[in-house]
């Protein structure tokens, strides 16, 4: 496999018989997609995954672990892009794993009635008038923040692409929880189950984990909490569950 510029072959973390294409100026994965595809509720042989915001493809890549439905991913950035592809090709997923190269605006319109089971999102989180957080790099910059789409574009087209009883799952900061749940509802997608996720015990959650239904009734579950690492700084038992598979 043919690497650019800075790029490297890493182990997904949660499967070691997976690799993946990174680049830690271009784009790297975080604990936040491996937490999402833990959380989705996954149709294992039926049914069709969209994932948006595909980053190198690293949601459709460990979802695939877990289904033999065909996935879908999109990512606007040329370059993520190409690491998405090489990544697919690396795990010899090309027959299950599709990436599109396109703007998530232009789903709904580019799929029309063809809906999918469940949509997964890891967007972006921070707001563009929040300047601060701004970075130099123009990648982690679209990645990060609310450039390219705005939470509302977001689940505008995510109320679309899902079906009527489909599954729409989200990573997020908690900060915009409440923005959230007023968009789920707003745009008719009703909020079911809801974790947070704790650095450790004592601090506040830094990872919001939410689930919705399209159409469906309220009736929101709070999932306990999730803490990812104990008082010496390790893993927490749960989270190295997750991480390397060993629940």
């Amino acid at each position: 496999m043919q690497l650019k510029d800075d790029e490297r072959i890493d182990d997904l973390v949660i499967d070691q018989s997976m690799q993946i294409i990174q680049s830690p100026t271009v784009f790297a994965f975080s604990t936040d997609a491996v937490l999402l595809s833990e959380f989705a509720s996954v149709p294992k042989k039926r049914g069709k995954i969209l994932d948006l915001c595909s980053g190198n493809a690293v949601i459709p890549l460990l979802l695939a672990r877990k289904t033999i439905v065909p996935i879908t991913g999109v990512e606007i950035q040329a370059r993520l892009y190409d690491m998405a592809k090489r990544s697919i090709q690396l795990n010899q997923l090309q027959t299950q794993i599709d990436m599109i190269h396109s703007d998530l605006k232009d789903m709904p319109a580019h799929f029309k009635n063809n809906k999918f089971d469940l949509v997964t999102i890891n967007p972006p989180y921070f707001p563009t008038k929040n300047q601060l957080h701004h970075n130099d790099n123009d990648y982690l910059t679209i990645a990060r923040h609310e450039i390219s789409c705005s939470l509302e574009d977001v689940m505008v087209a995510c109320s679309k692409l899902v079906k009527s009883g489909g599954k729409l799952a989200m990573v997020h900061r908690p900060s915009r929880f409440v923005d959230i749940i007023t968009l789920f509802r707003q745009y008719k997608i009703e909020p079911k189950r809801v974790q947070f996720v704790y650095p450790k015990m004592g601090k506040e959650a830094n990872i919001l984990l939410i689930e919705g239904i399209r159409d469906g009734k309220p009736d929101l579950r709070m999932l306990p909490p999730l803490y990812m690492f104990d008082e010496q700084g390790n893993y927490t038992k749960e989270l190295e569950g997750i991480m390397y598979d060993r629940q």
